[in-house]
């Protein structure tokens, strides 16, 4: 279950970002190698913490990396500290004036989309704690 607060901020492994415009999502479609977690599933932007980020640094860093967006910290309306799998953050944005012109898709994964959020919750190929994760922050309002 996920805690908001302070919980995490300095024990955790890594953070994801659901950046929603209009009714979508920016989602990402991993690479389909075996050994790779969740190999050709839909994922949200975010990875693995680099010494000394804190949360929202390490999901606004692979944000940048992945889809080459830079996102003010202040959109970031939703946080939620996750112990399992592992200590990881959640965060959820609204940027409903994104250009999606301005999308440059990194060098991870297959492809990116603006997938629409009902598409996304139930796609069986969404990775399914982000699917769970999502769909709170969506509930959130």
């Amino acid at each position: 279950m996920g805690q908001d607060g302070e919980t995490g901020r300095e024990d955790f492994v890594g953070a994801k970002i659901a950046v929603i415009t209009g009714d979508c999502v920016l989602a990402l479609l991993r690479d389909d190698i075996p050994g790779l977690p969740w190999p050709g599933h839909w994922d949200l932007p975010g990875g693995g913490r680099e010494i000394g980020e804190s949360p929202e640094s390490c999901a606004l860093r692979e944000l940048e990396e992945e889809l080459g967006l830079r996102l003010d910290a202040a959109r970031i309306g939703y946080r939620r500290f996750y112990r399992a799998p592992e200590r990881t953050w959640f965060f959820g944005a609204r940027w409903p004036d994104l250009d999606l012109g301005r999308v440059r898709f990194g060098n991870e994964g297959q492809g990116w989309a603006a997938m629409p959020v009902a598409e996304f919750l139930a796609h069986p190929k969404a990775i399914p704690h982000f699917r769970d994760r999502l769909a709170a922050f969506w509930a959130d309002g």
